[in-house]
């Protein structure tokens, strides 16, 4: 069978992360070795570049310049929130055929493989070989079929390494902390609070995310519980976290409106509202005085310096295989990471509508019988994806025996 000739144009979709542009390097670099791939073009802000055609020529990037772009964290080609429909998805279609464009990867999460999935369609419509390959990416870690996504393990750092720096600023000066941590469906990143947990009393501790109902009641009986034993508690909150009716807890809290976003969503990030009314329930249901809460938002994205080098060589990898799929077995879909053995990747691709706008969970067994901390499962599976931590230690000195004045 013939090749498929024609150019390449790859995209960036949704939420920046630390390792995003590696993954937009593996397709460049690795797109730029076959001859099958004339050309290979960036739409800038994603796809609404393509609806703008606002392109750059990637072919005339130095090499050098890729790899220092790869190691710099955010969407180095801009991105988007726009969440095309089959009206929208038929325009880039269109500006696609303009250009001859063959091979098509969008980097992005679950909105950006439903739209490789509607381009396909289109494309099959009217019998023109175009290849969509979705490349996986988001910090969530929520996209379906594949262990974990590239950009999980840097923010997961990121949120590990925070919530263990606030466990020694809390040891040192005792209250009440709530760091609110992003996930409107999934809580993988706040669990990841747990991963730099080095001694028993050690914030934080507790956890609560949205795949467990939130009760506020039972929320400050834990509280008040850790503060009896410890005389200090740390807790990290995902910003999704739902009453028993599914409502937001930012909403259910809340006695005046609520921000919402340009898709109608309940605004959960970017806002201290959650953090806040938390402390409040604390502060009106006990007598604790000292209660603080953070929102920890964009920081957990693109923090410079912050990035796990498993993360980071993974997300190349998944970049890379995109390619090699589309060329080399001419096929569509999106790249899955499966885990074997302890620790290593294997690479495979899925179906399109298997992935698209589908949205997975923690399962049960990664969260306590008591909905308010995550397991020892959880803690090996999210280990190796986030790799060395910095040190951190107590001082072991005997006290010096006290001599009482008259």
């Amino acid at each position: 069978m013939a090749k498929l000739v024609g150019k390449a144009l790859v995209a960036q979709g949704g939420g920046p992360t630390a390792v995003i542009n590696q993954s937009l390097v593996g397709v460049v670099l690795e797109a730029r070795k076959f001859p099958e791939i004339t050309r290979v073009y960036g739409a800038k802000h994603g796809v609404k570049g393509i609806i703008n055609e606002d392109f750059i020529d990637l072919t005339q990037a130095t090499t050098n310049n890729l790899e220092q772009v790869a190691m710099t964290p955010s969407s180095a080609l801009g991105s988007t929130r726009d969440k095309p429909d089959v009206e929208y998805c038929k325009k880039m279609f269109k500006i696609m055929l303009a250009h001859e464009i063959r091979y098509f990867f969008y980097i992005g999460g679950n909105d950006s493989s439903d739209t490789c999935r509607i381009v396909n369609q289109e494309a099959k419509a009217i019998g023109y070989e175009l290849r969509c390959i979705h490349v996986p990416k988001t910090i969530d870690n929520d996209l379906v079929g594949t262990d974990h996504c590239p950009g999980f393990g840097s923010a997961a750092k990121y949120v590990a390494q925070a919530f263990a720096g606030v466990n020694l600023d809390n040891r040192a000066l005792p209250g009440v902390y709530i760091g609110v941590v992003m996930g409107r469906h999934a809580g993988f990143l706040t669990a990841a609070a747990a991963i730099a947990k080095k001694f028993p009393d050690d914030g934080p501790h507790l956890i609560y995310v949205p795949e467990k109902t939130f009760d506020p009641d039972k929320f400050v009986a834990d509280v008040q519980k850790v503060y009896d034993r410890y005389g200090r508690c740390i807790i990290a909150v995902s910003e999704g976290i739902q009453d028993k009716n599914g409502t937001a807890m930012v909403t259910s809290l809340k006695t005046g409106p609520v921000e919402k976003d340009a898709h109608g969503n309940v605004q959960l990030s970017g806002t201290g509202a959650l953090g806040d009314l938390l402390a409040d329930l604390i502060k009106a249901k006990t007598k604790i005085k000292r209660v603080r809460a953070d929102t920890l938002g964009y920081l957990q994205r693109s923090f410079l310096g912050c990035v796990s080098a498993t993360d980071a060589s993974e997300a190349r990898e998944v970049g890379e295989k995109a390619v090699q799929y589309a060329v080399w077995h001419s096929v569509d879909g999106s790249v899955a990471m499966n885990r074997v053995g302890d620790y290593a990747i294997e690479y495979s691709l899925q179906k399109l509508e298997d992935v698209a706008a589908k949205t997975k969970h923690m399962p049960d067994n990664f969260i306590n019988a008591e909905g308010n901390y995550v397991t020892a499962e959880f803690l090996s599976y999210a280990r190796p994806l986030i790799g060395e931590m910095p040190v951190q230690d107590r001082i072991v000195a005997p006290a010096v025996h006290k001599i009482k004045g008259d």
